[in-house]
């Protein structure tokens, strides 16, 4: 398995990211928590949106039960309880007094959301510091660094990376969607992440099987080997993008995979 404590630390200085990236695992036994060094629990009432702040910024490894200090809703999304038909009900009975305008919306909602099957904990932790093997990590950054990223993975292989919002609850677009299909998955952050989490203005988040880590770090540094890499050069409106455009894409070059690839391709598409 790829060392994700090196990847992550290359990562981080690589895009300049302002935050840790996050490592998540969730936990069939409570009693595992206790062999996870440097632990701490949170002796208040929470939130789950509060959970990445504390480790990302703050640099801590938080761990989590169904103890009663998290809502049954937050701990459905993350992985420490089983929603229930009634529960569901409830929530969406609520939402109708805020996010949406109906009850059959919010029911909507509610069956859209991605949830995690409960255990008995969940950790999380700064991927860096390699404290255990992750479920999934969350990276937390600026649209260009998170655009970079995505590139890195797609430069190695090509497949459409799906993004989805659904208000209210969005944690679960990020977090369990990655979880539940294996697949890398892009969000924006709700009002609670935002309010209670701090995410800033420009931040959007991308949830990442591990393995995924070092296929975007590889593609990155490709990537940065033809002059593409962040931070971003900015050109202007009002100059001719000719000069940039041909160190990324050299006349000869081109012509070369015109003439290599075009057939190939040709043969592709009618084979379809």
């Amino acid at each position: 398995m790829a060392d994700l404590t090196a990847l992550s630390t290359e990562l981080e200085n690589a895009l300049r990211l302002r935050t840790r990236i996050i490592a998540y695992k969730r936990l069939e036994k409570a009693e595992e928590l206790e062999h996870i060094p440097g632990l701490r629990r949170v002796p208040h009432n929470l939130v789950f949106c509060q959970v990445p702040d504390m480790v990302r910024v703050h640099g801590w490894t938080v761990g989590l039960v169904n103890d009663g200090k998290m809502g049954d809703r937050c701990m459905s999304f993350c992985g420490l309880a089983d929603a229930t038909d009634e529960q569901i009900y409830q929530s969406a009975a609520v939402l109708t007094t805020t996010w949406f305008g109906s009850p059959e919306e919010s029911l909507q909602q509610q069956k859209d959301c991605y949830r995690i099957p409960a255990a008995e904990a969940i950790v999380l932790a700064p991927l860096s510091e390699g404290k255990f093997d992750p479920d999934v990590i969350l990276i937390y950054a600026n649209a260009a660094q998170i655009m970079m990223i995505m590139c890195g993975l797609l430069k190695q292989k090509y497949e459409r990376i799906w993004s989805s919002f659904v208000s209210e609850g969005n944690c679960g677009n990020s977090l369990a969607q990655c979880y539940v299909t294996g697949k890398p998955a892009l969000s924006m952050a709700s009002y609670g992440e935002r309010c209670f989490g701090q995410i800033m203005d420009d931040e959007v988040i991308l949830a990442l099987p591990p393995h995924d880590l070092e296929r975007a770090v590889s593609g990155l540094k490709k990537l940065s080997a033809k002059g593409l890499k962040y931070p971003i050069r900015f050109i202007g409106a009002e100059h001719s993008p000719a000069r940039e455009t041909g160190e990324f894409y050299p006349v000869e070059a081109v012509e070369e995979a015109i003439r290599t690839h075009v057939p190939r391709i040709r043969e592709l598409d009618k084979s379809k």
